[in-house]
Order: structure tokens, then sequence, then C-alpha cells
């Protein structure tokens, strides 16, 4: 059973950076792609960035600029840093790997951006 533990959220106020961690019980490299999602309150679940396992990144557009997707492999985890927060990215951010069989999910960290 894969599990995934996210860690590092928290209240923070606008214009300050957070970085986001994502263990893995097994290899980060036996994943095709581990992903952050976010959802806010209302709104559905959201992709925001993505590591390959050969390590090419994607984001979505809206965070652009702001948002580094990140891993050490020999932690197993992979990072989300977050600059420049704006109370929009309040959300639950989500870590997700996807298998070559199956999909996982973390429990989400609250991320709370203050005005």
């Amino acid at each position: 059973q894969v599990q995934l533990v996210e860690s590092g959220g928290g209240l923070v106020q606008a214009g300050g950076s957070l970085r986001l961690s994502c263990a893995a019980s097994r290899s980060i490299f036996s994943f095709n792609t581990i992903n952050w999602y976010r959802q806010a309150p209302g709104q559905q679940r959201k992709l925001v960035a993505g590591i390959t396992s050969g390590g090419s990144t994607n984001y979505a557009d809206s965070v652009k600029g702001r948002f580094t997707i990140s891993r050490d492999s020999a932690k197993n985890t992979v990072y989300l840093r977050i600059n420049s927060l704006k109370p929009e990215d309040t959300a639950v951010y989500y870590c997700n790997a996807d298998g070559i069989l199956a999909s996982y999910w973390g429990q989400g960290t609250q991320v709370t951006v203050s005005s």
C-alpha cells in the first residue's frame, strides 16, 4: 500500500512563501508522475504542478512563475515551493502519484493566505 504524506501547510500572510512536502512510502521513480493539486472551498480539485519520473515539470498557467515543483529522491519526497502567496491560493493542497496500475492520493495539507 502506497502512502503519501503531505506537510508544510499553514497560515501565512499575502506575499509570503511556503514549501509543501509530499513524502512517499516508496521510491518516487516508481511513479510515472507526481502531481500537486489544490481544492479551494466550493471548487473542484485542480492540477497545479507535476513532475515526471524523468524530471520534466509542468504548471498550471495560473501559477507559473510563483510555484516550483522539485524532488529529493534520497528522501522519496516531492516539494512544492510557493512564492508571493495570494489569498486566492487558499486551498487544501493534495499530492497525487500516478503509478502504472493505480493512482494514489495523500490526505492534503491546508494553506490559508491572509490579506
